[in-house]
C-alpha cells in the first residue's frame, strides 16, 4: 500500500510541475505549483519527516505561492497565449537539454541505487528536528553557508536591476525599494 501511495504522490507531483510549465495561464501554473507543493508533502509525510513536510506546506505552497499569486495579479498578465512560438533550433536545443538532464538524472539514480549515499546514511538516524538540525550544521555546514550567500547574491542582484532599471517606478520608488 505505501509503494503505491508513493507512486501515486510522485505521479501527482511530476504532473503537477508539467503543468507548470505548460500552462499559458500564469495563474494557473501558480495553482498546479500549489498541487506539486501538497503531493512533495505527501511524499514527505511517507517518509516519516513531519516537520519538513509541514514546513513544505507553509513556506512553499503557503508564503512562496501566495506571492507568486500577488505578483501575477499586480503585473496583470492574464493569459499569455499570444506569444510568437518557438523556433525549430530553440525547440531542438530545448529537446536535446531535457534529453541531457534526464540523461545525468536517470544516470545519479542508477549509480546510488544500490550504494546509498551519505545522506541516506544519516537519514537513518534523523528522529527528531533537533537531529536533523546537529547533521545539517555539524556534516554539512559548508554547503549550507554556500546556499545562503547564494541566495543573498540573488537578492541584491534583483536590488540591483531594480534600482538600474525602475520596471515602470518612479525615481522616488525605486529608491525605497
Amino acid at each position: 500500500m505505501e509503494t503505491l501511495l508513493y507512486l501515486v504522490f510522485g505521479l501527482v507531483a511530476l504532473v503537477g510541475g508539467v503543468l507548470v510549465i505548460v500552462n499559458r495561464n500564469p495563474v494557473y501554473s501558480a495553482l498546479s505549483l500549489v498541487l506539486t507543493m501538497f503531493a512533495v508533502s505527501a511524499l514527505y509525510i511517507l517518509q516519516q519527516a513531519y516537520f519538513v513536510a509541514a514546513v513544505q506546506i507553509v513556506v512553499y505552497a503557503g508564503a512562496i505561492v501566495v506571492l507568486f499569486l500577488f505578483v501575477i495579479m499586480l503585473l496583470n498578465l492574464g493569459d499569455q497565449g499570444n506569444l510568437p512560438a518557438a523556433s525549430g533550433t530553440r525547440r531542438f536545443v530545448g529537446a536535446l537539454l531535457g534529453v541531457t538532464f534526464a540523461g545525468i538524472v536517470g544516470a545519479v539514480v542508477w549509480e546510488y541505487a544500490s550504494t546509498a549515499g551519505p545522506a541516506a546514511a544519516a537519514a537513518g538516524d534523523i528522529d527528531h528536528t533537533k537531529s536533523l538540525a546537529r547533521v545539517l550544521f555539524q556534516n554539512y555546514l559548508l554547503p549550507f553557508e554556500v546556499v545562503s550567500i547564494v541566495l543573498l547574491a540573488a537578492l541584491v542582484g534583483v536590488l540591483a536591476l531594480i534600482r538600474t532599471h525602475g520596471r515602470g517606478l518612479d525615481s522616488s520608488e525605486a529608491d525605497n525599494v
